[in-house]
Parts: structure tokens; C-alpha cells; sequence
């Protein structure tokens, strides 16, 4: 039998972890990699046009999996492209291996041809980054980064020089077992104690929480039941804890609506459940917060906190329950419901106001008419800017759905490139792109890739030739607009000139009929809808600055916005609240 090089163990390695594709540009340094998975069954190459459609495509398909996934870059420029999509990864938690391939190792530090230090530049975005300078490392290090990815929740970089992945690996390398999955996290038994201490104490108890809940969704319905407790949430938060949830207050930071902000501010103990919610302007200062959280450097670093407790949200939960008292008291909880069913009311009727009609089409129209259409089990990736808030408004979870998009890192042009490793995770799964013109237009060179893969992913492009979110920070600011626009541009006529299905849509009357073709489509599609640029949205509270702001900035037109079939589950969730 023919001995391994060390490109082929790398990949045998990879094999045997789980990892199933590896996305990337080929590239000299990169050749023996990629040779090496062509003979190599259970593991593909694929090929996308850009290498932060590689990272950003792994980083989803870890989301969708939650099993670890990578990407390639060659060297010098090629591996730094990947630099985006890993930073989005890494603060997602999205266990990806990252292989930068590296120029010839006899001249590394000699200032060569495409020359960087891909181990020291990842640093910063990963959990580990080291290079295989010997074939003897092998596959030591390598499975040392796979543990550091899968373990802790995040990115590993390995650069591997050219010339080493082509050498003869150890005839009688190390291997052992590989870690692929993170175990529960159990806080001990004094912090259950305090923090049940701490409900039992408090008259008014809220839960706010993050994607930390994913799996704890029947945990956090059985506590707020328990301590009649209104729950809210941060973005990504939205998927995993608003359906079936009869305590919901809607969403609190910059995109939110509802109660939350009132619920979290007005509450004796604030307790946060799996959130690094950034916005710390939004939480309270002058309640006891408790914050549970399974990575202990989150703990403490947006508030100051009561009760800090190291743990997994649905382990934690599990051990709580049974310990803390049960509250009969549901005045917080009904006043809540009370005044997010108010709010959600209030901004719907500008949005219901003739907007079937209205022509350039309302975002929100499109956004509410795509959450009706869409398949119960859809992924729908979102692009950075206004396409979160229609998502964040718009977009109703059911326990099946997904919802991903570069919430934590904000990284433009994500909604693309996630969308195709989402679809690679399954062709049969209706993948949704909400992206911008902007995001679009930034790696649009990936729809591409689309057609080369055939895959069915449907782009629904909200095409307002602008960049919309920063319109409205330059409004909030009282500044004018200047250096957003874009040219009114035929989106579909080039889908449809790269082979893919493609149609153009500017009157509202057209919407439902053109996304449902789209859907029924086999292939990639490309739904181009030409949406108001003055459809802009405004946070749930704004500070005098702001509407200071806004005041400067008159002429332009801004809504509330409506929230579509939330407003139907507040509505529901009022009959729980007893009547006078």
C-alpha cells in the first residue's frame, strides 16, 4: 500500500470528523489538498467564486448541522479572503476548520511572492491558529484544531505550506479520537440554589433571551409559567423561543417591537438567558440581572451582574425548576401582555394603510407576503441592514424554520454565500436569500455558483437602490443622505443571463404570483422587487438625541413599521389575561 502525504491524511482526518465538503478557490498552494479530496470518497470540493463565500458558506452549513465544517483559501490573498466569513463564524459559535494554505516553507520570512503570516493573522478570529512547519505535526495538530473548533464553539485556522502537504506523512502518526461534540454544562448546585433564591424574592420576574435557548425552548415555557414571567428576546433569539410561547413581549435593541424594552426596564430581576445581547443602552440599570450563560467570559461583560451562573440554558433550567417556588401572582405578566399587544397594535395600522398598492412596493409587504409563501421548514438566510428588520418583524418561527445571518459579527453580502451552504446541507429544503441590492451586488459574482452546483436556492432581492440602513443612521444623526445610492439596476436580467430563473417585480399586484413561481422553480431563482427607499424603521425607544435627528432630517419619510402575524399571537395571548 502506497504511503499517505500529509494532504491526503489532512483529508482522511477531516473524512473521519464528519466534515463532508470543503469550500474554496483552488490555487497552487492548495493543489494537493484538492487532488487529494478528488480521490477521496465522502468529502467534496467545492467550488465558489470568492473565498468569503467559502468561509460565510461553511459558517452556515455549521449552523444548519451543528456539526463543524470547513474552507480553503491558497496562499497569501487567497486565505485572506476568508478573513470575513471566519470572523462571522467565530462569533456565531459556528465550529469551522479553516485550512490557509502557505507559500514553500524554505521561504517563509524571506519576503516571497504572495508571502503573509496566515498563523499570527487569524489570531484574533479563532480559537486556534497554528502551522504544520513538519510533516511529523501531523496529525497531532490537526486534530488538535478540530478539538479546539468543536469544543469551544468557533473557528480553528491550520496553515499548511504547499511543499509540506505534499511530502510522505508518519508512517506511524498518532491518532486518536476525535471530538464532534460539545458535552452539557451543569453549574453547581450553590449557584441553582442562589439564583432560586433570588426568583423567590422577586415580585417581578423577566426572561430575556438569546440563541443560548436553541433546545430549551419547553425549559423556558415551564419557568415563565412557574414565575409568571413575560419573556422576551434578542435577534437571535427569535427562532429558537417566540413560537408556541404565550408569555412573548417581542424583541428589544434597534430592531425590536413590543414590550420587551418595558418588560426587561420595569422588572425587579432581569434574568438573561444564553445572550451577548451588545446593546447595553437597552438593559436596565437599576434592577438585579442574572445572566446563565455556557461561555463564562460572556458573563458580566454588557451589565453588572447579581448572579452570574456557568452553564447550558436547558441543563440549568432543568436543575432550577424544580427548586423554585411558584408565583400566583400574574399582574407583571398580564400588564406586558397588555402593553405588547398595545404596541404591536399601534404599528400595524401603518403598515396595513393601502400597501397593497403602493407602488415603489413596501418592503414590509414583501416581507409579510414571503412569510405566508414560504415552506414551514425554510432556511432563510438575511443580509445585513433593513432585510434584518423585515426578518426580525416579518418572518414567523415555528420550531422548524431557521433563521441565520451575520447577527453578532454585521457583515455585509452574508445572505448569498450562507444560503449556498445551507442548500448543500440539503437540496430538498427550501433555502430563502433575503438579501439587499447592496449585499447582493457586493459577492454577487456567487450567484454563479448557484448555477454551476444547481442550487435551488431562491434569492428575494429587496431592491431599493440604496444602502437603507445607513440612510437611517445618517437620519437618526440629522445628517443628509449622501453616498448611498445605487443605480437602478435589472437584477433579474442578469440572474437570467447566467442561466438561472430570473424575474423582475414592481407592482405589489405581481408579488405573490412571481414568488410562488419562484418557489416552484427547480433550479436557482432570482425574485428582483423594486421596494421604497423612505420605507425605513425606527427603534421601539429612541433617546432626545435621536429624535433630534429625525426632527433635522423631516423630509424623509419614516414608518414604525407593522410586525405581520405577531400581532395575531399577542392578540391570542390576551385571553390568558383575566378580565376586570
Amino acid at each position: 500500500m502506497a504511503k499517505q502525504n500529509v494532504a491526503e491524511q489532512f483529508v482522511d482526518i477531516l473524512a473521519r470528523a464528519g466534515v463532508q465538503r470543503l469550500y474554496g478557490v483552488v490555487g497552487d498552494s492548495l493543489n494537493p489538498v484538492v487532488d487529494a479530496i478528488r480521490r477521496t470518497k465522502g468529502i467534496e470540493w467545492v467550488q465558489v467564486r470568492h473565498e468569503e463565500t467559502a468561509a460565510f458558506a461553511a459558517g452556515a452549513e455549521a449552523q444548519v448541522t451543528g456539526r463543524m465544517a470547513a474552507c480553503a483559501g491558497s496562499c497569501g490573498p487567497g486565505n485572506l479572503h476568508l478573513i470575513n466569513g471566519l470572523y462571522d463564524a467565530h462569533r456565531s459559535m459556528a465550529p469551522v476548520l479553516a485550512l490557509a494554505a502557505q507559500i514553500p516553507s524554505s521561504e517563509i520570512g524571506l519576503n516571497y511572492f504572495q508571502e503573509t503570516h496566515p498563523d499570527q493573522l487569524f489570531r484574533e478570529c479563532s480559537h486556534y491558529s497554528e502551522m504544520i512547519s513538519n510533516p511529523q505535526q501531523m496529525p497531532r495538530l490537526l486534530q488538535t484544531a478540530i478539538q479546539h473548533a468543536v469544543g469551544q464553539g468557533g473557528v480553528s485556522v491550520v496553515t499548511l505550506p504547499g511543499d509540506i502537504a505534499a511530502q510522505t506523512a508518519p508512517e506511524r502518526a498518532v491518532e486518536h479520537a476525535l471530538v464532534t461534540a460539545r458535552p452539557t454544562v451543569r453549574p453547581g448546585d450553590a449557584e441553582i440554589d442562589s439564583l432560586a433564591e433570588l426568583i423567590d424574592g422577586a415580585k417581578r420576574v423577566t426572561l430575556f433571551c438569546g440563541s443560548g435557548t436553541a433546545g430549551a425552548h419547553t425549559e423556558v415555557m415551564q419557568l415563565a409559567e412557574r414565575v409568571k414571567s413575560p419573556v422576551g428576546h434578542a435577534l437571535r433569539g427569535k427562532e429558537w423561543i417566540q413560537y408556541d410561547n404565550p408569555y412573548d413581549v417581542g424583541m428589544s435593541g434597534l430592531l425590536g417591537y413590543g414590550a420587551a424594552y418595558e418588560a426587561t426596564n420595569e422588572c425587579d430581576l432581569l434574568i438573561l438567558l444564553g445572550t451577548d445581547f451588545p446593546y447595553n443602552a437597552f438593559l436596565p440599570d437599576d434592577v438585579k440581572i442574572v445572566q446563565v450563560d455556557v461561555r463564562p467570559e460572556h458573563l458580566g461583560r454588557r451589565s453588572k451582574l447579581d448572579l452570574a451562573v456557568w452553564g447550558d440554558v436547558r441543563e440549568t433550567l432543568r436543575c432550577l425548576i424544580p427548586k423554585v417556588r411558584e408565583k400566583k401572582d400574574r399582574k407583571f405578566l398580564d400588564r406586558m401582555l397588555k402593553k405588547h399587544a398595545d404596541a404591536l397594535e399601534g404599528v400595524i395600522k401603518a403598515y396595513t394603510r393601502k400597501v397593497d398598492k403602493h407602488v415603489p412596493i413596501h418592503p414590509e409587504y414583501v416581507a409579510s407576503v414571503l412569510d405566508e409563501l414560504a415552506a414551514d421548514d425554510a432556511v432563510f438566510t438575511v443580509d445585513t441592514g433593513m432585510c434584518n428588520v423585515w426578518a426580525a418583524r416579518y418572518l414567523t418561527p415555528n420550531g422548524k424554520r431557521r433563521v441565520i445571518g451575520s447577527f453578532s459579527h454585521g457583515s455585509m453580502a452574508n445572505a448569498l454565500p450562507q444560503a449556498i451552504g445551507a442548500q448543500f446541507v440539503d437540496r430538498d429544503r427550501q433555502v430563502v436569500s433575503m438579501s439587499g441590492d447592496g449585499g447582493f451586488s457586493m459577492l454577487m459574482g456567487d450567484f454563479l455558483t448557484l448555477v454551476q452546483h444547481d442550487l435551488p436556492v431562491k434569492v428575494v432581492l429587496f431592491n431599493n437602490s440604496s444602502l437603507g440602513m445607513v440612510d437611517l443612521e445618517m437620519l437618526v444623526a440629522g445628517l443628509p443622505s449622501f453616498g448611498t445610492g445605487y443605480q437602478n439596476t435589472d437584477f433579474a436580467a442578469i440572474a437570467r443571463a447566467a442561466g438561472a430563473y430570473g424575474v423582475r417585480v414592481e407592482k405589489p399586484k405581481h408579488l405573490a404570483g412571481a414568488l410562488k413561481e419562484a418557489f416552484s422553480h427547480k433550479g436557482p431563482a432570482l425574485v428582483d422587487i423594486v421596494t421604497d427607499p423612505n420605507a425605513l424603521s425606527i427603534p421601539p425607544k429612541i433617546s432626545a438625541d435621536m429624535v433630534t435627528g429625525f426632527a433635522l432630517s423631516a423630509s424623509k419619510i419614516v414608518l414604525d413599521g407593522g410586525v405581520g402575524r405577531m400581532v395575531q399571537m399577542a392578540r391570542s395571548n390576551l385571553r390568558n389575561v383575566p378580565r376586570p
